[in-house]
């Protein structure tokens, strides 16, 4: 049985970059729902057991499309929020590890361009989506952008997601409106880097 992840903040604890109202229905009911409709589809597909990043990297062996389909969209959703939510929290100026750091500095020059690349990729986002920061198993990173709830597990390479940001716009529209390019500005503000960090050393 998938579950949503504990947040160790509160509702309110990414005032004023995310507001209340959005962390109580993004996470309350969005994450809520892809949660349960992936653990319904796992159950259907007859996957119990196996991980979420088995099943994402590996749904071309599903072969009931419908099926398939389910498994994609709601496990997405479930695995993108849950990296989502996690690499958040009201701490400031955290700072990459410095295992981090070095990959940074050399896949994309520092992390000021980092955080560039990144904030083009999800603003040039067409639609609803996201942008990825995302590791292969030696360790070089990887920024890149995926459509609704798709990710790097599913695409070539299965390279494993570190950071994500969310650009549907549930994820920003109660406060910013149409102004995308600002909560991505803000988001920076409540990413928690020592999370990240732990995702790449665990990747």
């Amino acid at each position: 049985m998938f579950e949503q992840v504990k947040l160790d903040y509160s509702f309110d604890a990414l005032e004023p970059h995310i507001d209340t109202l959005t962390m109580e229905t993004h996470y309350g009911k969005h994450h809520a729902t892809y949660t349960k409709n992936f653990n319904d589809a796992v159950e259907k597909a007859g996957l119990s057991g196996k991980s979420v990043e088995e099943i994402l990297s590996s749904l071309s062996s599903v072969s009931d499309e419908a099926v398939r389909n389910a498994l994609q969209n709601n496990g997405g959703g479930y695995y993108n929020h849950n990296l989502y939510f996690s690499t958040m929290s009201p701490k400031e100026n955290t700072k990459p590890s410095s295992e981090l750091e070095e990959a940074i500095k050399r896949d994309f020059g520092s992390l000021e361009k980092l955080q560039e690349i990144l904030q083009t990729l999800a603003l040039g986002q067409f639609g609803s989506g996201w942008a990825f920061l995302a590791a292969d198993k030696e360790g070089k990173l990887y920024a890149t952008k995926s459509p609704n709830q798709n990710n790097p597990l599913m695409e070539e390479g299965h390279h494993t997601p570190i950071l994500a940001i969310d650009v549907w716009e549930h994820a920003y529209y109660l406060k910013y409106k149409n102004l995308r390019g600002e909560y991505l500005q803000n988001f920076f503000a409540v990413l928690d880097w020592e999370k990240v960090s732990e995702n790449y050393r665990n990747r």
